[in-house]
């Protein structure tokens, strides 16, 4: 038995010494390829080579540095090559100039690498690595390398040493065995090699296989067994056994645990950085030595796993909590605020969101820029050193925000004190943000349907720093958000131009007029644009017609309607008709645009545009004021002494929904100083308060006595203007005046031809009473014509008014008739038809208005701004 166990020691030696020198040979192969690649990487990236190699002479400027970089590295050789693999410098200088052998290639496409090269002008192990510009480019190579004869020969020096150490251990070895099969025959009491082969399997098993560990623990408290996976739990040291427990430096729970002898069942003890479920049972309930044995497993992991998904379901919850806070309005900046604000703190300690200027104004960006407004920040803290609000940003190439803005992809900075990029934007600035704590930064694109809206940062203090997961969800939440922003962008463009619509539609001054002196309001929603529209349409004989209207639904299709109602308002006002044929005209043309849009949306059900409308004409000369209105609410009244009242006016179906119903009107008497108000339904109704409160608050504001116009409509918008309207008002406030009596002159007219001479008489003294001789001739001439129509072809009573306004003259003439005359030219053999030419020629404006008892023919010329015609021609050229 001891001569084979010397045997097998000879031969245990002898293939560890060949080991050994095969060891020592791969060993200086491998210590040649580390120094060749060391020697080459260092050579190629120092300072100065690449400039080296551009200039003229390469060979002279690199040539010493290769030889002193040769003897420092202890290679046999550095030689740097053009990307041809000419030598610029070489060990021996008749290669200089020459190409170098071998596979050099790899290195000019850029790629470093090692090989055992073989043949001229000697066999070695070398590096070559290509030397490249700040662009990347390859410029040049340098190959180091040990010739194959310096290894070996370093292997031959060490072969003596081997030798002699084997033939020592070979004499130890067999002493030795001797020694040990003595003892172990006399501790094994002559246990076969079969037992202790079957023992030791059992052994290793338990302290190699088993992938928990186990610990037996003596009665006195040390550690008698530990196999592998418990060393590694308890990272034990190399002696640990026949140590106290006390001694291993372990957490004093799981120490006390050992030693105390009792029974634990999973216990979870903290063991460095893993979570040990600690099991412990008495080793001598079974007729064993005393001491106990206690196994372990890990469980970090589970743990991990566990808040892995916590964290997961902490990422999808604040995401959903984003879809559901970001994008509650169509407000650009309102949105950006609500992206800033869900970050924090659940997922950045700051957030900064800064958008394109075109965005903020709804307008379409025309590219991807670096130039961005700073709109919303939010923190933990208030007093942050980011840039503030408002502040127009220029983000230079290197920033993150500017990578992210031009490679349209998230950034991470992990460490914002080495990221030289963002240092160049404001280095003062930078330094403060440094100072105050924020360490890490991950910036993000906003891009919705391939358009850059602007960029959002995420950035952390007292958190730990950004990794690779926290990149993926911001880029998430970013394009959720990006989504809102780009909404409200496109609604803050539609409102724009519906804006822009609905006030180019709207009258951009009062007309001049004398009957009432009139103040305005008109607030479009922040919702989106109605058909609110008003209109004060001056008409013959100094009256003037109030209009308010609302037509139903908001953006552009309402404000282009309302243009359209408006038109066609004017034009039936032109028709000079009562206040119920205006509306009823209205309401067959509402009805007539459903009709179109109906056939255009091919016969399907389409919505009813549908409008409302109050119409009034106020005359000075009475002072009575007819009303009718359609869906609309009723006007207010404040009477000279401040006191509110609502007239009661006959309401109609709104227009498009009459159905050719009758519409009522309703006639008011209204002392001078009276105010009139018309308003739209978006004053008095808000989803804060009913209708009733609205009225009542209406009532309040208008009450009072003196107040001018304009100061009634300041007071009635700083009593009902919710926050945000939700729909648009129109406010018209007009207070009335009156002519004076003698301003008004008023004759009834004879049916007799001879009354023309009289009634011309009448009017000149009446024109010089009032002080108008300048027009007396005209205006005797454009009394007898329109006179001597009324008494040829109309019907009694017959009756002349005229009206001296401030401006003008009108004169008006009343006939029992319906039948309307009209303007030609006569021709020079014609003996008739020259009276109204002539009194349109003689007039400002004429025309005539139908009364429910006949007609009434008017002329109204200027008084001042036009010079007076001359009639001489005028009459030469009608040849009478």
């Amino acid at each position: 038995m001891l001569v084979l166990q010397i045997a097998v020691v000879v031969l245990l030696v002898v293939a560890a010494v060949v080991a050994l020198v095969l060891q020592a040979e791969n060993g200086g192969r491998d210590d040649a390829r580390d120094r060749s690649l060391a020697a080459a990487e260092s050579f190629a990236h120092a300072p100065g080579i690449v400039e080296a190699l551009r200039s003229p002479d390469p060979t002279s400027a690199l040539q010493p540095g290769a030889k002193a970089a040769q003897r420092g590295s202890g290679v046999d050789f550095i030689a740097v090559l053009s990307t041809a693999g000419i030598r610029y410098t070489a060990s021996q200088p008749a290669l200089i100039g020459k190409r170098a052998p071998g596979d050099i290639a790899r290195a000019a496409r850029g790629e470093t690498f090692i090989e055992d090269f073989k043949g001229k002008p000697q066999d070695a192990v070398r590096a070559i690595v290509p030397v490249t510009n700040a662009d990347g480019e390859v410029v040049g190579m340098v190959s180091a390398g040990v010739r194959v004869e310096t290894v070996s020969n370093a292997v031959g020096r060490q072969l003596p040493v081997l030798l002699g150490s084997t033939a020592a251990a070979l004499a130890l070895a067999g002493g030795g065995s001797a020694l040990v099969s003595r003892r172990l025959r006399r501790q094994t009491h002559s246990l076969g090699p079969a037992g202790m082969t079957r023992m030791y399997e059992h052994h290793d098993a338990v302290l190699h296989s088993v992938r928990e560990g186990v610990l037996i623990v003596g009665a006195d408290g040390r550690l008698l067994l530990a196999n592998d996976e418990a060393r590694r739990l308890l990272e034990l040291p190399p002696d640990a056994e026949r140590r106290h427990v006390a001694e291993l430096g372990l957490g004093p729970d799981t120490a006390e645990l050992l030693t105390s002898g009792r029974t634990a069942t999973d216990e979870v003890h903290l063991a460095g950085d893993r979570l040990l479920a600690v099991n412990v049972r008495p080793t001598d309930r079974y007729g064993g030595p005393p001491g106990s044995v206690a196994t372990l497993r890990d469980t970090t992991e589970l743990r991990a796993l566990a808040g892995r998904a916590e964290v997961a379901r902490e990422r999808l919850q604040l995401l959903y909590d984003a879809g559901v806070r970001i994008g509650t309005t169509l407000d650009v900046v309102r949105t950006a605020e609500e992206l800033a604000k869900v970050a924090v703190p659940r997922f950045a300690d700051f957030a900064t969101v800064e958008l394109l200027d075109p965005v903020l104004h709804g307008a379409e960006p025309l590219g991807a820029s670096t130039d961005m407004r700073r709109t919303a920040v939010a923190g933990i803290r208030k007093d942050q050193p980011l840039y503030p609000v408002g502040e127009l940003i220029r983000f230079v190439a290197t920033t993150p925000m500017a990578a992210a803005v031009v490679g349209g992809r998230a950034m991470l900075e992990a460490d914002l004190a080495t990221s030289h990029g963002w240092h160049a934007q404001d280095s003062e600035g930078a330094r403060r943000i440094l100072d105050y704590g924020i360490h890490s930064l991950i910036s993000v694109p906003l891009q919705a349907r391939g358009v850059l809206l602007g960029v959002v940062n995420f950035w952390r203090s007292d958190s730990d720093a950004f990794g690779e997961e926290d990149l993926s969800f911001a880029k998430e939440l970013a394009a959720r958000a990006a989504v809102s922003i780009d909404n409200a962008r496109r609604y803050t463009r539609e409102h724009a131009l519906a804006v822009t619509l609905q006030r180019s539609l709207l009258p951009k001054a009062l007309p001049e007029q004398t009957a009432l002196e009139v103040a305005h309001r008109y607030l479009p929603a922040q919702a989106g644009v109605g058909g609110d529209w008003f209109d004060v349409i001056p008409l013959p004989g100094t009256r003037v017609a109030l209009v308010v209207g609302d037509v139903v639904g908001h953006g552009l299709h309402a404000a282009a309607t309302m243009g359209r109602l408006r038109t066609a308002v004017h034009n039936f006002s032109s028709l000079d008709l009562s206040p119920d044929e205006i509306l009823v005209h209205l309401d067959e043309l509402v009805a007539h645009i459903d009709q179109d849009e109906r056939a255009e949306d091919g016969g399907g059900d389409a919505s009813i545009t549908g409008a409302t409308c109050l119409y009034a004409i106020y005359d000075p000369v009475s002072g009575r004021c007819e009303l009718a209105r359609a869906g609309h609410p009723g006007p207010a009244l404040v009477h000279p002494d401040g006191t509110v009242t609502f007239p009661d006016v006959p309401v109609s179906p709104p227009l498009g929904l009459g159905a050719g119903l009758p519409v009522e009107t309703a006639t008011l008497q209204l002392p001078e100083g009276s105010r009139l108000a018309l308003y739209t339904d978006g004053l008095i109704e808000d989803r804060d308060r009913d209708i009733d409160a609205g009225l009542a608050l209406l009532r309040s504001a208008l009450a009072g006595p003196g107040r001018t116009p304009e100061q009634t409509c300041q007071a009635v918008l700083d009593a009902l203007l919710p926050p945000r309207p939700s729909d648009d008002i129109a406010l018209l406030v007009a207070r009335t005046r009156t002519l004076d009596a003698n301003q008004v002159a008023d004759w009834d007219v004879p049916a007799d031809p001879a009354a023309v001479s009289r009634i011309r008489a009448d009017t000149s003294r009446q024109l010089e009473a009032w002080g108008l001789d300048q027009v007396a001739f005209s205006t005797e001439l454009v009394i007898s014509e329109l006179v001597t129509n009324a008494i040829r072809y109309g019907t009694a009573p017959i009756r002349l008014r005229l009206l001296y306004d401030r401006a003008s003259l009108i004169c008006e003439v009343a006939d029992g008739s319906s039948t309307s005359p009209h303007l030609r030219r006569a021709a020079t053999t014609d003996e008739g038809g020259r009276g109204l030419f002539l009194v349109a020629q003689l007039s400002h404006r004429w025309g005539t208005r139908y009364t429910a008892r006949g007609k009434i023919i008017w002329a109204e010329q200027s008084l001042h701004g036009e010079q007076q015609m001359d009639l001489l021609p005028l009459l030469d050229d009608m040849q009478w």
